[in-house]
């Protein structure tokens, strides 16, 4: 763990290789289309697309699939251990990327201090760099841009059950390279410092608020 904190310290950012077992991946993946399905909503009932991305991606949040909290909640104490430092969580989401894309270089909003990417499955097990910026830049910077310019970064080449833990604020990432696989399905994963200037941001609570009015038939049913 001492290394891991020196070199997320030091970069911006550390590699978690191995974080979970491949099978584990697969069948959270698996069982999160059984369950869209059973509720009456197919995967496609999620579809957007933003500036970060050349073509339309599927993306769920915690608040609409309430086990994507499990992930959350219960690498809380893993992911403290490495960044060094207490933790809260604040939010999660999925998201399946098509043939071809890519996560345009941006940083992000406040609730994403210590940031985790997990990669869950790749429809042709093709590795997948994830890259991020090792010298810091202004939190908040809003620029979305198509690489990192002057910044000097790093890359992994994430498979299956691999996680890279980042500072999500103030270290830009994205993924430069074009998605090789017909498909790739991630989780990403977002905490704030227990006593640190983002603490508020702690559990997301105003975009619960605002979120809780939407979301798959079976999470208003609960």
């Amino acid at each position: 763990m001492v290394v891991e904190t020196e070199a997320y310290r030091a970069n911006g950012y550390v590699c978690l290789p191995g974080l979970f077992p491949v099978p584990v991946m697969h069948a959270f993946y698996r069982r999160m289309q059984a369950d869209l399905q059973a509720s009456g909503d197919s995967l496609a009932t999620f579809a957007a697309r933003g500036p970060l991305l050349r073509h339309e991606a599927i993306e769920i949040y915690a608040y609409q699939y309430p086990p994507l909290l499990g992930f959350l909640w219960g690498l809380t104490p893993r992911i403290a251990a490495a960044a060094g430092v207490d933790l809260l969580p604040t939010y999660a989401y999925f998201r399946l990327y098509q043939h071809g894309d890519v996560c345009r270089v941006h940083s992000d909003r406040l609730a994403c201090e210590h940031s985790l990417s997990l990669t869950l499955a790749y429809a042709d097990d093709l590795p997948w760099e994830f890259s991020v910026a090792t010298e810091q830049t202004d939190a908040l910077d809003p620029a979305i841009a198509e690489d990192f310019g002057a910044l000097s970064f790093g890359s992994v080449a994430m498979r299956a059950g691999d996680g890279v833990l980042y500072q999500g604020i103030r270290h830009r990432h994205g993924r430069l390279r074009a998605n090789p696989n017909a498909w790739s399905a991630h989780l990403f994963l977002h905490w704030v410092d227990r006593d640190g200037p983002y603490k508020e941001q702690a559990f997301d609570q105003p975009t619960v608020a605002h979120n809780s009015r939407g979301g798959a038939a079976w999470l208003r049913a609960i």
